[in-house]
């Protein structure tokens, strides 16, 4: 016969059980993010997931790389002795804001059946994430060099340069530890942001955000596998400006030069340490040069002429002074060939650059 005082000592008992196994959880800190459908259950994802719809796009924003990473067709893909990999990193434009998976640089390239001088076979990884930080990057960068790249596209732009900028991207803000160690490992002129974690924050209770959207990622892994959807396609969207206003300012800086160190090279220079024998392109990827109103004062919404003519001559010194392998192609592009953004491409956009790169035999060096 069930009692109340038998129902007491269960409920008692439940409740020191999950007490304890919150201890446990806390004390050993475990990844659950490693443990993924995808690759087994799910076709694993062409790119790092990203998403603010969920319900449509069958994707999310979430902070957890093991997570990220495990989602990626990228984990479930052994290296084969004939394959040279590429990965491809930077902002949105490079994980592909409005385009499907396969219209992405990466994508594009990967379809491109191109083959290294001794016949390997180029296979290429999209690790874009959006927002603009070269930290971002860098810590995206370090993660995926487990995964044995040959070569590694790192497109970049002026607005993830300014060092203000280096810890706002959401993603940086959630892995402080993380990028700590980054920030303390290659010196930079950063300073690393307080890890505030607590053991409260360890424990199942304190960490069920996190939990709840790594079960989520798992979910949408059913939709995604069905249509290949990962983000939303409006059927109309605002066109980037063309008609600009009269405003030399770029953040808080105006003409007639970029504050010394303004720039955070450091963190490209930091990429390349942790890169190591992989070789890196560093490419100034290419945006929006309006001809509309205002035009002759700035390039596009982002860059006053002044400060994007500035950063593309330190860019071109900071390559030569290093030996870094650099491509700038800031005006590859039309002006009619972006859409939302002065730094996305169309399809077509994307077609170009991916012809101009290929022109320049990068695969084969």
């Amino acid at each position: 016969m069930i009692t109340p005082r038998f129902l007491r000592n269960v409920l008692i008992k439940g409740l020191l059980l999950f007490a304890i196994f919150n201890l446990v959880w806390a004390a050993f800190n475990p990844s659950p993010g490693k443990l993924s459908s995808y690759n087994s259950l799910f076709k694993g994802r062409d790119r790092l997931p990203f998403g603010e719809d969920s319900s449509r796009s069958y994707n999310l924003s979430l902070y957890n790389l093991d997570a990220m990473f495990a989602s990626l067709k990228l984990d479930g893909t052994p290296k084969q002795n004939n394959e040279f990999r590429v990965f491809v990193i930077g902002d949105s434009s490079t994980w592909g804001t409005l385009l499907k998976p396969e219209e992405t640089l990466a994508g594009m390239l990967d379809a491109g059946d191109i083959k290294t001088e001794i016949g390997k076979e180029v296979r290429v990884y999209n690790l874009g994430y959006p927002t603009l930080s070269l930290t971002k990057d860098l810590m995206i960068l370090e993660y995926a060099t487990q995964y044995q790249p040959d070569l590694i596209l790192w497109l970049v732009t002026l607005e993830s340069f300014p060092r203000e900028r280096q810890l706002l991207s959401p993603i940086v803000a959630n892995n402080s530890q993380r990028v700590a160690k980054l920030i303390n490992e290659y010196d930079l002129n950063l300073i690393a942001p307080d890890d505030t974690t607590t053991f409260w924050d360890k424990t199942l209770i304190g960490q069920r955000r996190a939990l709840a959207d790594l079960l989520r990622l798992q979910f949408y892994g059913v939709m995604w596998s069905a249509t290949g959807v990962d983000q939303t396609y409006p059927a109309d969207y605002e066109l980037a400006a063309r008609d600009l206003e009269a405003d030399e300012s770029f953040h808080d800086w105006a003409p007639p030069e970029i504050p010394e160190d303004g720039l955070a090279f450091d963190v490209i220079q930091a990429g390349m340490e942790v890169a190591g024998d992989v070789p890196v392109v560093l490419i100034n990827e290419p945006m929006l040069v309006s001809m509309g109103e205002n035009s002759d004062i700035r390039y596009n919404f982002y860059y006053p002429r002044w400060a994007y003519d500035q950063y593309r001559q330190a860019f071109s010194e900071y390559c030569t002074v290093n030996a870094w392998t650099c491509l700038d192609l800031w005006d590859a592009v039309p002006e009619e060939r972006f859409t939302n953004s002065a730094i996305h491409l169309d399809l077509q956009g994307e077609g170009m650059l991916m012809e101009k790169i290929i022109s320049l035999e990068i695969f084969d060096k």
